[in-house]
């Protein structure tokens, strides 16, 4: 028995009792490749001596100290190293203990900023269908991840969606991605209009789709069109990469690829690696400044924001990824991993899509590729999946509803940083094993 109340507290879960680089060690022994970062966190793997040192040395010093009294070092240099290699106009950074905090900073710090310039009447967030953006009330509501909102609509504040830019599903045939990205835009601003754009504060997106519909990346120029429909109404653009950022494409922030700058930029996970658990939000001197010339105090907080234990690793992640070169070792192992797995599955019948970005990536799963049907939802495939995977000593992160919240299933992979090609290699050869396995138990091979 266990007094942990866990998540799913039917389930019985192994007991981690050790790091070892890109593994995790039970208490059997047994060793897991960690294939998917956790939740894309452990970007440098499980036992990076320099930070686990920069922990030490810092709890050792000052460990915490509340934020309406001080400030620490390693919060002000952390926020200087974000900024100076942010995209152009995020020029401040609001500390917070995970992506959801992040996500729910961004929100009040979007209305509040309107409040300040004396536009109190902007109070809708517009947000796309199948994305994810944290589980707190405020970031659920805005997220389009249907089976994570059902049981809480009646307490979520109100909130619009409108189409993902999920190319394999949605672009039409024939469509060229211009004429796609610009259905896209033309949707989000008849959205705007609909709305009245006098009452619309902010847009908000995964620069990469994560957990919900699995590592889809934008079509070119996407975002470009987005950013020019937010500016010609005064919408805020938001951009979460609490999943996407920090390297995990192969760039410091996944939107420098797109070539956009939004106003508020959250990021977590890769931020820390999983050391400590910290998160930040990025914010446009526009909305600072608003916000010090008006009342002059954000009426948000948390206890631990700024914690400066959490900090000081997080600042040495960033330092360990720099100099070891990872994000270019991200992009050479991404596509790596992405070439072997379309190699794999080139004729695979049930194998729809292989999608991402640097060490990102997505593996769809459907029952007709012609067709693209997704498998039933009863056959519960990628749970299947999570359970053949760890078998063979192989984390993965599996999720069905990619489709609409309900039905399609995918798998996410995010490695650490630090892997070699040995190790795609060995990840790829159990994912196809485990897939396989998944398949046979449900009937289908």
């Amino acid at each position: 028995m266990t007094t942990v109340f866990h998540r799913a507290p039917k389930r019985t879960l192994p007991v981690a009792v050790a790091g070892d680089g890109i593994e995790i060690i039970d208490s059997t022994g047994k060793r897991y490749i960690d294939a998917s970062g956790g939740a894309a966190v452990s970007c440098l793997g499980h036992s990076n001596q320099r930070v686990i040192d920069a922990i030490k040395r810092q709890a050792q010093q000052l460990a915490y100290a509340h934020t309406s009294f001080f400030t620490t070092q390693p919060a002000e240099d952390l926020a200087d190293w974000l900024i100076d290699r942010a995209p152009r106009g995020l020029d401040h950074v609001y500390f917070v203990s995970g992506g959801s905090e992040a996500v729910e900073a961004a929100l009040k710090l979007a209305r509040q900023y309107f409040v300040e310039k004396g536009e109190p009447e902007r109070r809708h967030f517009i947000a796309r269908r199948q994305s994810y953006h944290g589980n707190t009330l405020g970031a659920l509501a805005i997220g389009g991840n249907a089976w994570r909102r059902e049981p809480f609509l009646p307490i979520l504040i109100e909130a619009h969606h409108v189409s993902p830019c999920y190319a394999y599903r949605e672009q039409l045939e024939g469509e060229s991605d211009d004429a796609y990205t610009q259905r896209l835009a033309d949707e989000l601003e008849s959205k705007i209009l609909e709305l009245g754009p006098q009452t619309v504060a902010a847009f908000v997106a995964e620069t990469v789709v994560g957990a919900t519909a699995g590592a889809v990346p934008p079509v070119r120029d996407y975002f470009r069109k987005i950013r020019a429909v937010c500016d010609k109404y005064g919408v805020l653009l938001i951009l979460d990469e609490i999943m996407s950022g920090m390297g995990r494409t192969g760039y410091l922030y996944a939107c420098e690829e797109d070539g956009v700058a939004p106003d508020l930029l959250t990021i977590a996970k890769g931020l820390g690696a999983g050391y400590q658990p910290i998160g930040a939000t990025l914010v446009s001197d526009k909305i600072y400044g608003a916000i010090v010339n008006g009342s002059g105090f954000f009426q948000h907080g948390h206890t631990y924001i700024g914690h400066a234990t959490a900090c000081a690793a997080a600042l040495e992640v960033q330092h360990v990824i720099a100099e070891e070169n990872l994000l270019g070792n991200v992009k050479a192992r991404g596509e790596q991993l992405r070439s072997l797995l379309r190699e794999h599955y080139a004729r695979h019948e049930h194998i729809g899509d292989v999608r991402g970005r640097g060490l990102f990536v997505g593996v769809e799963l459907v029952e007709d590729r012609a067709s693209k049907t997704p498998f039933a939802s009863s056959l519960a495939l990628n749970a299947a999946i999570k359970r053949e995977a760890m078998q063979r000593g192989l984390m993965v992160y599996p999720m069905g509803g990619t489709v609409d919240g309900a039905t399609g299933d995918h798998v996410l992979l995010a490695p650490p940083f630090i892997c070699n090609a040995d190790d795609i290699e060995n990840i790829v050869s159990r994912l196809t094993d485990a897939i396989e396995g998944a398949l046979r138990a449900a009937g289908v091979r």
